[in-house]
């Protein structure tokens, strides 16, 4: 392409009148004029509409009566005007109230119209209407804030649920231990008794092999030991009921030691399976202890978020 054709193509694009432009810009947005004190110049019928006005009604009015009374009052607003009869473009998202007293958002942007002299002589506002876009948002930024709190509250609740279950568990391994000890020590009971038997056996063993030896002498010695031979005979008699109690309760202590035995080995089992619970139970409190924390985290941000709101 030349640059003859350049030119040409250049004249040829630029067919935009200004204007056309304006008319277009106002056809579409919220427009409003205000002279350097803030009274209404002029307004279109968008913004007009916006604001819940007929167009008629807008001249003269002062811009404070679409201000909450809050923001009219607050320094903020008289920093507001200075900057902008100082010639300072504003741009924000603005709350504004409407005929009704309905609050309203607006997507906004003032800017000063300066005379040749650099002087600002009227101020122009173009807004868009973000209300139903921020009420969604509000409310989503309200619900996010609603959710983190009750997840922070079930959160809490899991966690000290999650203590006093460890609280009982460490008290069930305290008394598990105990029993064990106790077991142990009936054991060793049961042990000492069974050595006890063991000698008693064997002295009814002695007494009984003493009572043969007495009855074999009382018999060598004729009449003169018969009494001798009565004694001997009701001591072996005394021994072999010894021997057959001593092997009654040597039986009743084996069946003691077995039990106590079946009994050890379930509360072994029952001690490391409530060890390995309580394992559990401090890995679940420190779930719940992250999703207190992620609870934490997200209440602040969405806390954080409504207020830029």
């Amino acid at each position: 392409m030349s640059i003859t054709e350049v030119k040409k193509f250049s004249v040829s694009t630029q067919v935009l009148d200004e204007s056309a432009v304006l008319a277009a810009i106002e056809s579409s947005l919220a427009m409003i004029e205000f002279d350097p004190q803030g009274r209404v110049l002029w307004a279109n019928y968008n913004f007009a509409k916006t604001i819940e006005y007929d167009v008629s009604e807008m001249p003269n009015l002062i811009h404070k009566q679409f201000c909450t009374d809050e923001f009219v009052k607050s320094r903020e607003y008289e920093a507001f005007w200075r900057s902008l009869q100082n010639g300072k473009i504003f741009q924000k998202k603005i709350q504004r109230v409407t005929k009704s007293g309905r609050l309203i958002w607006l997507e906004a942007t003032y800017t000063p119209v300066l005379d040749t002299l650099g002087n600002v002589v009227a101020i122009v506002k173009i807004a868009t209407d973000i209300t139903n876009r921020e009420n969604n948002t509000i409310e989503v930024a309200s619900q996010l804030q609603q959710m983190s709190t009750e997840l922070l509250n079930r959160a809490e609740q899991g966690i000290f649920r999650s203590e006093e279950i460890s609280s009982v568990t460490q008290k069930l391994v305290a008394e598990s231990k105990e029993n064990l000890g106790i077991l142990k020590s009936l054991k060793q009971q049961a042990t000492s008794i069974e050595n006890i038997t063991k000698t008693i056996r064997d002295i009814a063993a002695q007494t009984n092999l003493l009572a043969l030896n007495a009855a074999i002498e009382a018999a060598h010695a004729g009449e003169h030991g018969r009494s001798f031979n009565v004694v001997a005979s009701e001591v072996r008699k005394l021994a072999n009921r010894v021997q057959d109690s001593i092997q009654e309760v040597k039986s009743h202590i084996e069946g003691i030691t077995g039990e106590i035995k079946k009994i050890s080995d379930v509360t072994q089992r029952s001690q490391l399976g409530i060890m390995n619970s309580q394992e559990l139970i401090e890995k679940a409190r420190n779930e719940f202890s992250g999703i207190g924390t992620a609870a934490h985290q997200l209440d602040s941000q969405a806390r954080v978020f409504k207020d830029m709101l």
